[in-house]
Order: C-alpha cells, then sequence, then structure tokens
C-alpha cells in the first residue's frame, strides 16, 4: 500500500489502488522471469482464456486442441499408408550405427548444444559432483559428442567421480576424445552397445562397456535413447542397465512423446512400425506413451524380460525372417472400474521402481508467422529395487495408485 500523504495534500483513488502484480513467470523482465525449482513441473506459464497466445513463444502444460488431434490422427493413417520399403525397413534396422557413424561425420562438436539444463532436471546430478561426495560412478548411454558428459564434468568438485560417456557410434567417441574437455581422470570415452547379449562377443566376453562391471554404477543417463533403439532391442537394453546398476541406483530418462511434432510431421516412406520411424538421415526415433514407459520398466525383470508385446506386425514380420521374433502375450482383464489392464504387470514386481514419471508438454509459437506447433517429452526416474538378504526387494516408495496419478496430473 503507498504512504499516505502528508496534512495539507491530496491524493486520489487511484494512487490507494496496488498495480497488479504479474507472476515472475509471465514477466519479460528476464530478472524476474524466475526458474521453477520443482524438476518435473514443466514450467508455469499456463495458457488461460483470454489470453493471447502470441504474447509468448512458448506455454506450458498445453493440451492439444481438436483440430490438432484430428490432423495428427490424419497423418499417422497416410504414414501407414505408405511405410518404408521392406528393403529399406531390414536396411535401418540391420545396421543403425552406420546412420549414426555417418551423422556424427557430418556434424562437428560446434553443432550440439550442452544441456546445461540437467542438472536442475536431475538434481542428483548436481549431487555426486559436490566436493565431499566420495566414489561416484556415472554412465551414459548414447553420448553422443559428449554434450551431457562435458558439462558434468566441467562442473565437477569431486575429485573421486568417473563419468563412462559410451556410445555405439565410433564417430561419436572419436568427437568426445578429440575435445579440449576430454579429462580421463574424470571421464572415459567408449564405443558400447547397450543392446549387446550377454556373451555377444566369439571369446564369451562380457557385455558390459569397458573397465565395467555389474552392480558398479551409481547413475545410468538415458537422454532421447531408447527411441533410437527398436522395440524389439528393448529387453537387452533393460538387461545391461540392470546389470551396472547399483541396488539403488538410478536411471535418468527422457525421450520424445507421442504425438509429437516431429511425429506428426512425418510424410511417406519413413514410417517402420506403428510409432516408429525413420528420419531422412536414417537414424530411427520412436514415440512414447506415458503408460506404456510405465509398463516396460515397472514390468520389467532379469527372469521374465519384458512382459509386453512390443512387436507389431510391420517389425514381427522381419524378425520372423532370422529367427528373432520375440513378442509375448498377456491375458487382459478388466478392473473394478471396467477398464482392461494387463494382468502380469499386477502379478509381478518389476526390477526397477518408478520415482517420477512426467509429460512435459509445450505449445511453441512462432509469432513473425502465426503458427502453433506442439512439442510432447516424457521425463523419469528409475531405481534398482534393493533385494534384501531374504530375497524380497525393498518396497516401493510410488504404488500403483500414485504413480496413475501422476500420469493423469502429467506433472510431479
Amino acid at each position: 500500500m503507498p504512504a499516505l500523504p502528508a496534512d495539507g495534500d491530496y491524493i486520489t483513488i487511484s494512487q490507494l489502488v496496488e498495480p497488479p502484480t504479474v507472476p515472475s513467470w509471465r514477466s519479460h523482465d528476464p530478472d524476474r522471469n524466475a526458474k521453477r525449482t520443482d524438476p518435473f513441473a514443466f514450467g508455469q506459464r499456463f495458457l488461460e482464456e483470454g489470453d493471447n497466445v502470441f504474447e509468448y513463444n512458448a506455454w506450458d502444460h498445453v493440451e492439444t486442441d481438436e483440430d490438432y488431434r484430428a490432423y495428427a490422427e490424419l497423418q499417422y493413417a497416410k504414414q501407414r499408408e505408405n511405410p518404408a520399403s521392406d528393403w529399406h525397413k531390414k536396411l535401418y534396422n540391420s545396421t543403425p550405427a552406420k546412420f549414426w557413424d555417418r551423422f556424427y561425420k557430418n556434424h562437428n562438436q560446434n553443432f550440439f548444444k550442452d544441456r546445461k539444463w540437467l542438472r536442475q532436471e536431475f538434481p542428483v546430478l548436481a549431487e555426486v559432483t559436490k566436493r565431499d561426495a566420495g566414489r561416484k560412478v556415472v554412465l551414459e548411454v548414447g553420448a553422443g559428442a559428449g554434450n551431457t558428459a562435458f558439462p558434468l564434468v566441467n562442473n565437477n568438485e569431486n575429485e573421486e567421480l568417473m563419468v563412462y560417456a559410451c556410445d555405439y557410434s565410433k564417430n561419436a567417441v572419436k568427437v568426445m576424445r578429440e575435445s579440449e574437455h576430454y579429462n580421463e581422470k574424470y571421464m572415459r570415452a567408449e564405443v558400447w552397445d547397450v543392446t549387446q547379449a550377454e556373451t555377444e562377443g566369439e571369446d564369451g566376453s562380457s557385455s558390459l562397456p569397458p573397465e565395467m562391471e555389474e552392480n558398479s554404477v551409481d547413475v545410468v543417463i538415458l537422454i532421447f535413447i531408447m527411441s533410437a533403439l527398436a522395440p524389439d532391442q528393448w529387453d537387452a537394453a533393460l538387461r545391461n542397465i540392470y546389470r551396472v546398476l547399483k541396488p539403488g541406483g538410478e536411471v535418468l530418462f527422457r525421450d520424445y512423446g507421442r504425438g509429437d511434432l516431429a511425429q506428426v510431421r512425418f510424410k511417406k516412406e519413413r514410417y517402420i512400425a506403428e510409432n516408429f520411424y525413420v528420419r531422412g538421415d536414417g537414424t530411427r526415433v520412436y514415440f512414447f506413451d506415458p503408460e506404456e514407459l510405465r509398463q516396460i520398466w515397472s514390468g520389467w525383470t532379469p527372469e521374465t524380460g519384458l512382459q509386453m508385446n512390443v512387436n507389431n506386425n510391420d517389425s514381427k514380420d522381419h524378425h520372423e525372417e532370422e529367427g528373432e521374433t520375440k513378442e509375448i502375450e498377456t491375458q487382459p482383464t478388466v478392473d473394478q472400474d471396467g477398464q482392461t489392464k494387463d494382468e502380469t504387470k499386477d502379478s509381478i514386481e518389476g526390477a526397477f521402481e518408478i520415482l517420477n514419471l512426467g509429460k512435459d508438454q509445450r505449445l511453441l509459437v512462432n509469432r513473425q508467422r502465426r503458427l502453433k506447433m506442439y512439442r510432447c517429452w516424457l521425463q523419469a526416474r528409475f531405481k534398482k529395487r534393493i533385494i534384501h538378504d531374504s530375497g524380497e526387494s525393498q518396497k516401493p516408495t510410488s504404488t500403483p495408485e500414485t504413480i496413475a496419478d501422476q500420469l493423469e496430473n502429467t506433472t510431479l
């Protein structure tokens, strides 16, 4: 409230009214546009009734409108009608590393932006780099040009930190090793394919990264990596991640969500299988659904593998030729609300606990061209369950009910 006038002065009614306060997340002033503190809040600029959608470059938590959903479904139908040829499907699925090698050969290190935002999205990355954190091992799967590993090492104060930055592209590893920021005291860049079978080497050697043992990693980073794998490779990837993680170790996950603009934009001859595409450069990409992601990570066990149907007709035909079909049928049941559910998921306690799982859904705006673009990413934290001497795993801190609430609200 403004100070009252001195004796003999006059004041108008408007001077007694406080001016409206603009929330920090709506301010155009960069000094007032405060960053959020909850890593899974995904921003706080909500699009409300009466707002001018072109006032800002981006809005958070925006559901796609009816027109966009209708347009997306029309695009999906066109994609299915004009898939990649069987020859091209076999090419893209049999030699994915070759296309990523070409990608990193064509783009130098300056092409990629450092992911400095990861320390805020995943605070555990800040914790392992603290001066007194002690011996910590971080494994990044699909490290690319090092744009996650280098910021982590450059901000490190922990003398006992070791970051293994692995990629199945030899050119990507070469780019990292030739960087001025590459420091083998805290980092190793190695060629490694997370989908290797456990004894893939002719000599029966381990499929784990060089110098790495089972149960030795504190944190595994998967940033836009699982989407680059074919669905029938997910089981092998989860198995290797499970093997390297310590009990209680965490997986940090971020990847493409279903309905993202990138999926809707795909033209003909890019469709490989349902929600699975090939880009113009030959690299592959899958778009996940939150519930699908929950089933993958909460239902997987070392004994049973991935207990869900991860193949559709297109990919199944290709792998049957090689005798590698991995399709597991489950019997649907109906819950008390009449909704179909998978009986297997309720009877098996998975090897990973879901700590967080959220949808980062944004509306990006091109104000000059008056264009609206919907983006969708999924972000999660998973933890390897601790098995006690009795053989029982640690009771989860998240229940199916709380996870369902998280998915419904899309933010945690």
